[in-house]
């Protein structure tokens, strides 16, 4: 790799306080999933660390963290990407026995049961020891999971991270649960409440320093940690929900928009924070505050205030475009894959099918980059940009086993002829494809292959509703 991909994206080193940015603009707190190692990436920041996780579910070190776990940095941070963090803190949303799970692949969609939990999965969210297929083909009660996600407004939750390990006797409690979610029912002389409809008896339970026994209320957000008996969770420890921020804070946080969104208080929720609008907030890469509603996922920069994150900065992280193809060529943070400029950033995830499942956990950023060969077929989702001839900059890239001459891209057209279209920056011959009805704006799905002219030709072109 060229010194540029070392400065501009990882700028290596392996952690402590000796390397930070020396052109911090920013300190507070950064919460956001993990998109890489050395030290620690979140929302596009290359943090140093001195290694150490605070968490009450078994993760103490740096090298214990995953890709697309969501984590709550504390610390600085500058506008060059790199930052200083003091404190690293992680928690489990959900963990226990998977229940059952769902997953269509054509639409890169399904769904998790844990504890009576309803988990959104998708094409965003990182599988580490099973994959969807396998988890929706598995049987009850055959994998374990801790999952990393973010809660909606229904009390479902949207996974960043889902780790699974086969039940076996390796566990010490086949039935160890933790769920995190609003109090409703609360019966204080049986001593139970519930969670998203699942009972929870807390008659032996241990509360947390800053919580007692009295405190419960319904509306309260907890997080419960035991076993399950009868259906019952047998709660065998209580912790009201961690504050994400001080007041005065300088905040970064990604996440997905819980609840609709306030047209006149100018405001929505974002995992459990009140976020205002006003005017002064920038919205960038396309997105209206007309388009803010439940579900989208958002990056939100600003300031914490008397409880309110009053933004000003939003820019989506949700994907508007697909490209699946070979990469071509690599040059500094960029690689050309089947004919699309693709372009990495410091929030660019990258995974690999191959993955051993060892325990090198901490391996830099440039050895991710230096993972995508040229040759290699990948998947790539991301988001489509207009500017400068047109690209895809990605948001997550995986590589596959598969090899094929045939590849596939869903944008945005950006312009149309007689016997052509673009789409990604990259323009497409019609083939055999009827074009007519092809206008700028539409969004299409294309089947394409590399003629032996050299040009790439549309297989097949389909528009989305």
């Amino acid at each position: 790799m060229t010194t540029a991909v070392a400065g501009s994206l990882v700028a290596c080193g392996g952690g402590g306080s000796g390397s930070s940015s020396s052109d911090t603009t920013s300190s507070g707190t950064s919460v956001g999933p993990v998109s890489g190692f050395g030290s620690v990436y979140v929302n596009g920041t290359r943090f140093d660390t001195n290694g150490s996780v605070n968490s009450d579910d078994g993760i103490e070190r740096e090298t214990q963290l995953e890709k697309g776990m969501i984590l709550k940095v504390r610390g600085r941070w500058g506008d060059d990407g790199r930052g200083e963090a003091d404190r690293l803190d992680y928690d489990d949303s959900v963990r226990g026995l998977l229940q059952s799970a769902s997953w269509d692949d054509l639409e890169g969609i399904g769904s998790l049961q844990v504890a009576g939990q309803n988990i959104r999965i998708d094409d965003q969210t990182v599988f580490k020891g099973a994959t969807p297929e396998t988890l929706a083909s598995a049987g009850a009660d055959t994998y374990r999971v801790r999952v990393s996600a973010w809660r909606l407004e229904d009390g479902s939750f949207r996974a960043s991270f889902v780790g699974a390990r086969l039940a076996g006797d390796d566990f010490d409690d086949q039935n160890e649960v933790e769920i995190e979610g609003e109090i409703t029912d609360l019966d204080t002389q049986l001593q139970t409440f519930r969670i998203n409809g699942i009972e929870v008896n807390y008659q032996s339970a241990e509360f947390d320093d800053d919580l007692d026994r009295d405190d419960l209320a319904n509306g309260l957000i907890v997080e419960v940690e035991g076993h399950i008996e009868g259906g019952v969770l047998i709660a065998e420890e209580i912790d009201d929900e961690d504050d994400l921020f001080d007041d005065d804070d300088d905040v970064e946080i990604a996440g997905a928009i819980s609840g609709d969104y306030d047209e006149s208080a100018r405001q929505f929720r974002l995992n459990g924070i009140t976020v205002q609008v006003n005017s002064g907030t920038e919205f960038d890469d396309g997105l209206r505050e007309s388009d803010l509603g439940d579900g989208l996922l958002v990056k939100v920069e600003g300031d914490f205030r008397n409880g309110v994150l009053v933004a000003e900065e939003i820019e989506p992280r949700d994907g508007d475009a697909e490209l699946e193809g070979v990469i071509e060529s690599r040059d500094d943070n960029e690689l050309t894959v089947s004919g699309v400029r693709v372009v990495l950033t410091g929030n660019t995830l990258i995974e690999d099918d191959d993955d051993d499942d060892d325990d090198d956990r901490i391996s830099m950023r440039i050895q991710d980059i230096e993972s995508l060969r040229t040759g290699d077929f990948i998947e790539v989702e991301g988001i489509q940009r207009s500017s400068d001839g047109g690209y895809l900059e990605a948001i997550k890239i995986e590589r596959e086993d598969d090899d094929d001459d045939q590849f596939e891209m869903e944008g945005r057209v950006t312009a149309v002829t007689s016997d052509s279209v673009t789409v990604l920056g990259l323009t497409l011959l019609q083939g055999d494809e009827d074009i007519s009805e092809i206008r700028v704006g539409n969004q299409v799905e294309v089947e394409y292959f590399l003629n032996s002219g050299g040009d790439y030709v549309i297989e097949e072109i389909e528009q989305d509703d």
